[in-house]
């Protein structure tokens, strides 16, 4: 089972600014309560993350995100290893007023359990990865901007 997704988010910022907060890795557990275990150097090609993502759901992933190429402040595209595997690609551009980031990706459960929940429980999969996708934005809009 694939989850594909391709969403756009609004921030009122301009791009170089948003770029500028999306560097401070060392914050985002603070931004997102469900992110633990979370190591990175920097948003540069050639770091790998790893993260521990608890969503609001009756399991676990870890993973790594393996970025392939960073093209400040305008896009990272990165490999996904681990409980869940596959590809994301989070690209800025600037719009009236601010940023808009799109977020691409295409990931699929890896893990035996995950591939079994995924078998009989698609919507509930669905769900979890719907859930931190858009209390991600929110929270990053909120926590790492500081506003709306």
């Amino acid at each position: 089972m694939e989850i594909r997704s391709d969403r756009r988010h609004r921030f009122e910022v301009d791009p170089e600014a948003l770029w500028e907060r999306m560097q401070a890795v060392e914050e985002y557990e603070r931004w997102w309560p469900w992110l633990s275990g979370f190591s990175a150097a920097a948003l540069v090609a050639g770091d790998t993350w790893h993260a521990t993502v608890h969503p609001p759901l009756p399991y676990v992933l870890r993973f790594a995100i393996l970025l392939e190429e960073v093209d400040a402040p305008r896009r990272v595209e990165a490999r996904v290893e681990g409980d869940i595997v596959g590809w994301a690609r989070l690209s800025i551009a600037e719009v009236d007023g601010g940023s808009e980031a799109r977020l691409e990706s295409a990931l699929s459960p890896r893990s035996r359990m995950l591939r079994a929940v995924a078998g009989v429980a698609r919507p509930m999969v669905a769900f979890g990865h719907d859930w931190v996708l858009e209390s991600g934005f929110r929270q990053f809009a909120r926590r790492g901007l500081g506003g709306g």
